[in-house]
């Protein structure tokens, strides 16, 4: 069975930075192409960013370029997201979704539960 435990969300100002986790389980994480999809309230699914299952291909909407930086960690099957210079309307549900780096992993509902970030002041 496929697990996905997105956890690091908080309540921060804007400016501010974090860090979100996904520990993966139930599949090879290491052969597994990982994004990360956010959701804010009362929209729908945006894409965030996609990193290749061996780290050489790394994508990231514009909306955070340069912001954001997705890493991973294969030997601990965990998927990483520095969030920086955090913006109000970063404020969403967080999720991390397998099996792609582009924006086809925001077209259907993600597994986990998702972890919230708030930025606001």
């Amino acid at each position: 069975e496929v697990q996905l435990v997105e956890s690091g969300g908080d309540l921060v100002q804007p400016g501010g930075s974090l860090r979100l986790s996904c520990a993966a389980s139930g599949f090879m994480f290491s052969t597994a192409d990982m994004s990360w999809v956010r959701q804010a309230p009362g929209k729908g699914l945006e894409w965030v960013s996609g990193i290749s299952f061996s780290s050489d291909n790394i994508k990231y909407a514009d909306s955070v370029k340069g912001r954001f930086t997705i890493s991973r960690d294969n030997a601990k099957n965990t998927l990483y997201l520095q969030l920086n210079s955090l913006k109000t309307e970063d404020t969403a549900m967080y999720y991390c979704v397998p099996g792609t780096i582009d924006a086809s992993a925001a077209s259907s509902l993600p597994a986990g539960q998702g972890t919230q970030v708030t930025v606001s002041s």
